[in-house]
């Protein structure tokens, strides 16, 4: 796995700017090198903040957005429609206002729909990568991005829960998840970790401490952000509200 590499903005609007550009760059690399491009959206403030940044990036029509693949990392297990739902943030943030491919547009299932229980249709997701996949169990994700909660969590692996543990599965259900709602989808470390690059998250002081544990040498399973990582790239995105609390041992950030 990479080693994680810095990039620090001065505020969370600045933050969202340079990751759009710095997607919008990826998916146009991709898309030139093998016909089209593959990315895993995450939700929350920091991933809808992109969303909407791209939406107004003046580099926005370079992306062929009828050959690219949108994934998530993980969903909240809610009816089709519920706002809360990462999918109906990314509809409202940006989805609905470029021309993409509808098949190419990989939601996770809704508790509304065919399958009745969240460990089924985490079943279901992880089939759907796996259909979609060249080799392995996953596709080959060019871009993975995760957005880094306060107790360090991404996607919906949770510290100490069972669902960060997993070593098998590409998608798991998550029951009791420590904020609402109970029942989510996810991505597992071992899907996480098979992306080219990965790329985490960070605005706001409330993300300051956890940004310090996850980039400090704590475990994966008491820091999930800390096992994230990309098979050629792992970046942090940072403004200097969330890497505040960070040893200058980690400093300069990359300038890539």
């Amino acid at each position: 796995m990479s080693t994680p590499q810095l990039v620090v903005h001065r505020d969370k609007e600045l933050m969202a700017q340079a990751a759009a550009a710095r997607l919008i760059t990826r998916i146009v690399d991709a898309q030139a090198t093998r016909g089209s491009a593959s990315v895993v959206l995450t939700g929350g403030r920091n991933g809808n903040g992109l969303l909407a940044a791209l939406g107004s990036a003046p580099a926005r029509d370079a992306v062929d957005w009828s050959r690219l693949d949108l994934w998530w990392g993980d969903e909240r297990f809610l009816p089709e429609g519920d706002p809360e739902r990462n999918v109906t943030q990314a509809r409202e943030a940006l989805l609905d206002r470029v021309p993409l491919d509808p098949a190419r547009v990989h939601a996770m299932p809704a508790s509304d729909g065919p399958y009745g229980d969240v460990d089924s249709a985490a079943a279901a997701y992880a089939e759907e990568l796996a259909a979609a996949a060249e080799h392995g169990a996953v596709p080959d994700f060019d871009v993975l991005m995760l957005g880094v909660g306060p107790d360090t969590h991404v996607a919906s692996l949770f510290p100490e829960l069972p669902a960060v543990r997993e070593t098998e599965r590409t998608v798991v259900g998550v029951h009791g998840a420590p904020k609402p709602p109970p029942l989510r989808v996810s991505l597992t470390l071992p899907a996480i970790r098979a992306a080219k690059e990965v790329w985490l998250l960070a605005a706001g002081e409330d993300k300051a401490k956890a940004a310090a544990i996850a980039l400090s040498g704590a475990g994966e399973v008491q820091a999930p952000a800390a096992g994230a990582r990309g098979r050629s790239r792992t970046l942090w995105l940072l403004d200097t509200a969330a890497a505040s609390e960070l040893p200058r041992s980690l400093y300069p950030p990359a300038s890539a």
